[in-house]
């Protein structure tokens, strides 16, 4: 049996390694590497009379350590199918144990913040497409998929009226029980009115119904198109030399821009509703003073303040749920993350433009 060697050659630069270089001389091919040279421009396995897996292990690390490619080092033909078999096994090894210190942290702050830009980039990127594809349905109406917006629409908009009725009703009667209890001490039981009121026709009805199809309708629309995508639906779409943002995000857009009011305004009733009973219940105010009280102190303008966050809501649900279907790869795996993705990234930024919003129209005394 050969023992495993590595000859130097000095004036190529190049590393000789020959022997067996199997289990049983394991121990062998350790000091053995260890002794090594660190550098090397060429590592030539040519001479390896035999190789197990366990060799082959040895080798590669041995490699990474001069910084040279596995599929770089020549093997003997016969043993080339051994050498891929192992390195496709050793790629999936665990990944190392995540970096708790200060410089890991900014790194990982940095590459949050780049990838937190790069979102943004490809969000305003498909918003210009998109508007593109709508100035080009402007001039002719006639492109427009008309049966496809009206399935949009009563996907988005009627099967999730009676979800958005219920939540916002709950929430109504939660913030007037809970202004109650906290007024009572000021004998100001009245003013829970107010609270309702300005809370559900600036805020609450506009954000939790958007919260709400973040949630149903995003997840729907990434899902629906990373599917196609996945089937290569999309790429068939192209070569029909159909434009797949026309026919598959302008119907789903327009229809959320559509429906996302309506059910803001369901979501308003809602809420009011929902504040009267409490108000009706727990401080034994009539139905008759309560919403008397409402015609009172409601102002036009804390209508429109919530209603006119309603389209721009739309917008951002209908692009990221589109956008990131668009995104997937083709394995099951990338429907899921980017379902997920589009959830997160619709939460978060309707939560962000509502708070915006709302400090705008606070500084413009709207």
């Amino acid at each position: 049996m050969a023992a495993p060697r590595i000859d130097i050659d000095d004036s190529s630069r190049t590393l000789r390694a020959s022997g067996e270089w199997t289990l049983a001389h394991a121990g062998a091919i350790l000091d053995l590497v260890r002794g090594a040279p660190d550098s090397a421009s060429v590592l030539d396995a040519r001479g390896i009379e035999r190789l197990d897996s366990a060799g082959v292990l040895l080798l590669s690390r041995y490699a990474d350590r001069l910084g040279l490619e596995m599929d770089a080092v020549p093997v003997r033909e016969e043993q080339r199918a051994l050498v891929c078999a192992v390195e496709r096994v050793s790629d999936d090894r665990p990944p190392r144990k995540r970096d708790l210190g200060f410089i890991a942290m900014v790194g990982r702050i940095g590459m949050a913040t780049r990838k937190t830009y790069g979102a943004l980039h490809d969000l305003l990127g498909f918003f210009g497409e998109s508007l593109r594809a709508l100035a080009r349905l402007a001039t002719a109406p006639q492109r427009l998929r008309l049966t496809s917006t009206v399935h949009h629409m009563e996907q988005v908009g009627i099967d999730a009226m009676p979800l958005v009725a219920l939540l916002n009703f709950m929430v109504g009667a939660v913030v007037a029980f809970l202004g109650a209890s906290t007024l009572r001490n000021f004998g100001a039981e009245m003013f829970t009115v107010d609270l309702v009121t300005f809370a559900f026709l600036r805020e609450f009805a506009v954000l939790l119904t958007s919260i709400i199809l973040a949630g149903r309708t995003a997840s729907a629309f990434t899902a629906q198109i990373g599917a196609m995508k996945s089937r290569e639906e999309i790429d068939a779409i192209r070569t029909l030399g159909l434009d797949p943002v026309e026919l598959l995000v302008l119907p789903r857009m327009l229809a959320l821009m559509i429906m996302l009011p309506l059910l803001t305004f369901i979501g308003m009733v809602a809420g009011l509703l929902g504040g009267a009973v409490v108000g009706s219940g727990a401080l034994g105010i009539p139905f008759g003073l309560y919403f008397q009280r409402t015609y009172e102190i409601i102002l036009v303008q804390d209508f429109w303040a919530g209603m006119v966050k309603a389209p721009v809501f739309a917008v951002v649900i209908a692009l990221i749920g589109c956008l990131e279907g668009m995104k997937v790869t083709g394995t099951a795996q990338s429907v899921g993350e980017r379902t997920t993705s589009s959830v997160v990234q619709t939460l978060s930024l309707v939560i962000l433009l509502d708070a915006g919003a709302a400090l705008f129209f606070q500084e413009i005394g709207f």
